[in-house]
Order: C-alpha cells, then sequence, then structure tokens
C-alpha cells in the first residue's frame, strides 16, 4: 500500500514543518540520548599508568584508576554501559591464551573493583580471544594457522563464565565461532547465572576499519599480515547476517550486535526488521578514526558530523551504540 498516494503540491508544502528550529524538533523522527551510548575502554594492567593510542587521537587505554575515574564521569553523563577490552602482557599470551580465563586476571579483577564502585554501571565484557593469543586470532589455531572453532568454543565458554563469576552484567562473545552462543548459555545456566545476558557479536564483518582497535589491544603486531576471513563475514553478503543472527537467538542470544556501524546501514536495518529483538552497532575504531582525522583537519565540523553519524546509526534500527566518541556525546547533549 502506498501511504503517498495522493499527496500533491501546493495542498502539501513539506517545507512547512521545516521552517523554524521549534517545527523541526516536533516532528524528528529520531533522537539521540545519553541512554543510547555505551563507552568502550581499553585497560591496561598495572597502576596509574596511561598510554594514548596513536591511530584514535583522545583515546587512552588506562589501568584501573583511570577506568574508574571514567566509570564515575559516565554515571555523571548518564552513560549505562561500559564495555571493557584489556590490554594483555605479552608474558601473559600464549597459543592456548589460558590467561583468558583466568579468575584472577587483568579483566576478572577489573570487573569487581568496578562492580564494587559502581554497582549501577553496566559492564559489558568482551569474550574473545585475539587479546590472549600469540598469533593474534580469536582462537585456537592448528598446524596450518586455521582456526579450530569447537576446541575454541570450549576456551570461550570458560572465559565468559569467569566473567560472570566476576559479575559481569552482559558477555559479548565478539569471536565469530560457530555454536558459542549456545556453549555459553548452557554453562550460564549450569552454574546459577540465569539473569546474565549475552551480547552476541552476529554480523560481524572482516572489515578494513578495524586497524586502530588492534593497535589499542596490541594484537596488530602478532596477527601481522595474517587475516580473520575464515570466520569473520565477507562484506559482500548480506542474507548471511539474517542466518547468523537467526542461529543466536535459536542459541539463547539476547542482544544482537552489528559491526561495524556506518559501512552497515542497510544491515542494521535488515536484521532490525526481521528479528524483535534489541541490536547494538558498534562505531568501530576506523569510524572514530575516520571523523577525529576529518575533524582536527578542519575537513569537517567535527560535532556535527559526529552526532550525525550517531543518528543515522540509530534511525537504521540501533537500540544502542558502542562508540568512542561517547563521552563528548554525552556531554555535548548534557549542554
Amino acid at each position: 500500500m502506498n501511504k503517498n498516494k495522493g499527496i500533491s503540491f501546493p495542498a502539501t508544502r513539506l517545507r512547512r514543518t521545516r521552517r523554524t528550529n521549534a517545527l523541526r524538533s516536533l516532528v524528528e523522527e529520531t533522537s539521540i540520548s545519553t541512554n543510547d551510548l555505551i563507552y568502550p575502554a581499553f585497560l591496561l594492567d598495572g597502576h596509574n599508568k596511561s598510554s594514548p593510542i596513536k591511530s584514535m587521537p583522545g583515546i587512552n587505554r588506562q589501568s584501573i584508576e583511570g577506568i574508574l575515574k571514567t566509570a564515575e564521569k559516565m554515571m555523571d553523563l548518564g552513560i549505562p554501559a561500559m564495555a571493557l577490552f584489556p590490554v594483555i602482557k605479552t608474558s601473559d599470551k600464549s597459543l592456548l591464551a589460558e590467561e583468558a580465563f583466568n579468575s584472577e586476571g587483568l579483566i576478572q579483577r577489573s570487573i569487581k573493583k568496578i562492580k564494587s564502585e559502581f554497582p549501577d554501571l553496566l559492564i559489558i565484557s568482551d569474550v574473545a580471544l585475539d587479546p590472549y593469543t600469540t598469533h593474534g586470532q580469536d582462537g585456537i589455531i592448528d598446524i596450518d594457522n586455521y582456526v579450530i572453532n569447537d576446541v575454541t568454543v570450549d576456551t570461550l565458554t570458560k572465559q565468559a563464565l569467569s566473567h560472570a563469576e566476576a559479575g559481569a552484567d552482559i558477555i559479548a562473545p565478539s569471536d565469530m565461532m560457530d555454536g558459542r552462543v549456545g556453549s555459553i548459555r548452557n554453562a550460564l545456566e549450569l552454574n546459577d547465572f540465569p539473569n546474565t545476558l549475552i551480547l552476541s557479536y552476529a554480523v560481524k564483518y572482516a572489515s578494513s576499519f578495524y586497524g586502530p582497535f588492534r593497535d589499542a589491544i596490541g594484537s596488530d603486531a602478532n596477527l601481522s599480515t595474517g587475516n580473520k576471513y575464515s570466520y569473520q563475514m565477507n562484506p559482500r553478503n548480506a542474507l548471511e547476517s539474517l542466518r547468523e543472527v537467526a542461529l543466536d537467538i535459536n542459541e539463547g542470544a539476547d542482544i544482537i550486535m552489528v559491526k561495524p556501524a556506518m559501512p552497515y546501514l542497510d544491515i542494521i536495518s535488515r536484521v532490525q526488521k526481521e528479528f524483535s529483538i534489541p541490536i547494538f552497532a558498534y562505531q568501530v575504531s576506523g569510524e572514530y578514526a575516520m571523523l577525529k582525522a576529518a575533524g582536527n583537519a578542519g575537513y569537517l565540523d567535527y560535532k556535527m558530523s559526529t552526532l550525525e553519524s550517531i543518528t543515522a546509526i540509530k534511525r537504521a534500527g540501533a537500540s544502542a551504540i558502542l562508540t568512542y566518541h561517547a563521552l563528548e556525546i554525552a556531554e555535548w547533549l548534557n549542554e
């Protein structure tokens, strides 16, 4: 049915509702609030450490003291959730990523500390092995450097359970292994964590926009000339994303992630129309770096282009957005 049938000029003048700021605000279809924002934070081991990320101007790796200050600022600004990404020391990395499920590991200790001081701040913990492996892949590899799916899922499940035991509110497997959501859900149920949510990176493309993130966590050097094409999705595929989402929902996912965000607005929209489930989108490091670089160079109005990008992601169907701009956006919204 064509809902616009019969519309004609001059009876309809679409510019009428654009005449003033008040009118435009009154009829706007998409709005952004601090409740839509999730701040991704890079966690360093040690104390009173801070390390700038060259490829992400304005973003630092921080030890727990800095993370706690950031958490306090988030609470003041009204940002409801922090996503944690650990920077693991080289000495703690291994072929089998055993440090990933160490109950006294960096991420586990930090979750406990953050939740003890800020119990109302939601903590989203990343479940993936690339920070912990000597080769930079998201799983356990065989002699041909191929990631072994089922063995990796066993390790991811241990990792996820250790995060739940530490107090994480939302477990976020970002590895793209087949069957890991079901395995993690079963482990959570069996170990009395029925209310721990799973945010599944069901739609994670093998994107060129991840470079600054890999720089931030130190997996780029380990990955070297390798790639993640055997498990992350082909950017040329769209229908495949719907199969991935359906599979993860059936296995027990509570929320679905689409990553990256801006180059995949069509995918966010298709998933939102097809499934009745909250959809988060990750405005990834490369997207942040582009906007920041263009803003710093004076090529774009940084504030306005950043807000426009977030609005587009929300308009496409995202329920919430992981973005490195979160603190700045919240400050702008609170002005």
